[in-house]
């Protein structure tokens, strides 16, 4: 451990990126809705979201009521949502258009995993980067390291982990260069675990996070971020956003869980949000019309949230040219007029990647755009 209490080797770093991803093509449409534009209503006569009920944004944009949590951090410009956002991929395949936008393209690794390699003075902490769930996710592919954990109770060695741990020291000990700096992390990391599991921890500023698997990961990295182990990147998945029938049903009580998470997220943290970026985003969004069946079928052009620090926050960020049917893309679709890349590249630059993201995003963005 360094002697400022940190894990990570990269000490002076308190900045941390927390990527959310929707999985399953979350409808941007019904999130933040464009109430002004007949199209949308013309689409939707039966599962629009009505302007009454709508929460206004801007002169366009209402925020569905389910997110209704959401509205405050807007208006203190904390949050920013992009519309029409989404990759090239045209296969509007889950798992195609996943593994493109997670990998930056089609290329070896993802795009989280090689800005932490190829920032300046990368961190190897096994708690430098962490995945919430069962696996890694492709975007975390190539990250000099990363930890994969269902919880903070998984990182752990047993009830006699205390002798256990005395007797790998006492074994690494004797071991000099990157081996026992590797063993030597490790154990760092499972002290500052060890103390994080057996604290009873209470969220600040009254945060009330929702009662199920995206809160409890939510206050996992909350708490590593406040117990300052070094986090600099944290993945965390919302499943479920698979739309095709009875799309209210399926859809208002994962807006509901986003919402409260979020805000919930942002009251605990208080001032450490100023360091800290949260990047909300999912594989494409879904089609303009419903169908039959009261849903909607995969599309193109999605929506993608930032919210914390250094955000330019209280706006919709939209090339927004309506929902007529000249405009729209393929069956119906609403085009891809934002590059997923484009939003991500300030914000890592605001997290230390620099001017060049040619690593990070090998393809070039105007390319992309095109493409898309």
């Amino acid at each position: 451990m360094t002697d400022n209490g940190y894990v990570s080797n990269n000490r002076d770093n308190k900045r941390t990126l927390v990527v959310i991803f929707l999985r399953g093509g979350a409808d941007g449409l019904n999130m933040v809705v464009p109430v002004e534009d007949d199209g949308y209503y013309n689409a939707r006569p039966l599962i629009s979201i009505s302007k009454d009920v709508g929460i206004p944004l801007d002169d366009r944009f209402s925020l569905n009521p389910e997110m209704k949590e959401l509205h405050s951090l807007y208006n203190e410009g904390q949050l920013a949502f992009y519309h029409g956002a989404g990759s090239e991929d045209q296969t509007r395949s889950h798992f195609e258009a996943q593994d493109l936008m997670e990998h930056g393209g089609e290329v070896a690794g993802g795009w989280l995993g090689r800005f932490l390699r190829y920032r300046p003075n990368p961190a190897k902490s096994s708690l430098s980067a962490i995945a919430i769930g069962k696996s890694l996710p492709e975007s975390l592919r190539g990250a000099p390291a990363a930890t994969v954990m269902d919880s903070l109770k998984d990182f752990t060695l047993g009830d006699k982990s205390a002798d256990l741990v005395q007797n790998i020291e006492r074994l690494y000990g004797r071991e000099e260069g990157s081996i026992a700096a590797s063993a030597n992390d490790t154990l760092s990391s499972m002290r500052r675990i060890e103390a994080i599991r057996h604290s009873d921890y209470q969220p600040d500023g009254n945060a009330e996070y929702p009662r199920n698997e995206f809160g409890e990961g939510l206050i996992e990295i909350a708490q590593l971020i406040k117990a300052r182990v070094g986090l600099e990147a944290a993945c965390l998945d919302l499943g479920g956003w698979d739309s095709h029938l009875t799309q209210g049903p399926i859809m208002n009580p994962r807006m509901r869980t986003l919402s409260q998470g979020l805000a919930a997220f942002s009251k605990d943290l208080g001032h450490a949000m100023a360091t800290t970026s949260v990047v909300v985003m999912s594989e494409f969004g879904r089609r303009v019309r419903e169908n039959s069946a009261l849903g909607t079928d995969h599309g193109r052009g999605g929506l993608m949230m930032v919210l914390g620090g250094g955000v330019e926050g209280g706006a919709v960020q939209a090339d927004w040219r309506g929902l007529t049917e000249e405009v729209l893309e393929g069956p119906g679709d609403l085009p891809v007029t934002t590059h997923y890349s484009k939003v991500l590249s300030p914000v890592l630059q605001r997290h230390g990647a620099g001017e060049d993201l040619s690593l990070v995003f090998p393809s070039p963005q105007e390319a992309l755009l095109k493409a898309s």
